[in-house]
């Protein structure tokens, strides 16, 4: 039986795994566990960059904590700053917009996709500029407890329509394309 090691131990990111593996590889048992690994960036990283980096991190640490597995899941969520300057050096604000980045390192291949984006609300973009990371700033905002081990931004957002988990598990089996076609991306 494959063992998967998530680098993390959020249940969201843990679900989000398993249900993506079980998606695409019906039929087939799996062993899931998350590990406490570092990501390398900072906690709430601030750009496309940063968060793909954080997610290969994790994977490569859980790899290393982990190296008798199959396959190891990093998944980092960021957030991309739009503000731009404007002729005569002004900032003009664009917003921000928030997403994830998963990265599946196998034996031979890897895989990594990016969830959808969704742009923030400004009450939370002020905090998050602020420092605050975005789980933080929406239990501020929405005055909820630990929201990033459950729905989260986008489950608050979208009033549960689309969970932190499910938005994940998309990404986690776009990330697992070329495992499941293998043949196609073996060089």
């Amino acid at each position: 039986m494959p063992t998967i090691i998530i680098a993390s131990n959020n249940p969201v990111k843990i679900d989000a795994t398993r249900q993506g593996f079980e998606a695409m590889f019906a039929g087939s048992e799996h062993h899931f566990q998350g590990v406490d690994v570092p990501s390398g960036v900072s906690h709430q990283p601030m750009t496309d960059a940063e968060t793909l980096a954080g997610a290969r991190t994790r994977a490569e640490n859980a790899r290393a904590a982990r190296p008798d597995a199959n396959f190891w899941v990093g998944i980092e969520g960021g957030v991309e700053d739009r503000r731009m300057k404007a002729e005569g050096g002004r900032m003009k604000n664009e917003g921000m917009l928030a997403f994830a980045w998963v990265v599946i390192l196998g034996i031979e291949l890897s895989g990594e996709a990016r969830t959808g984006t969704f742009q923030l609300p400004p009450e939370i973009v002020r905090l998050v500029r602020q420092g605050v990371e975005l789980g933080h700033a929406d239990d501020i905002v929405f005055g909820r407890t630990n929201s990033k081990q459950k729905d989260g931004a986008i489950g608050i957002l979208t009033d549960g329509l689309i969970d932190r988990t499910a938005y994940y598990e998309q990404a986690v089996m776009l990330a697992l394309v070329p495992f499941k076609k293998c043949e196609l991306y073996q060089e």
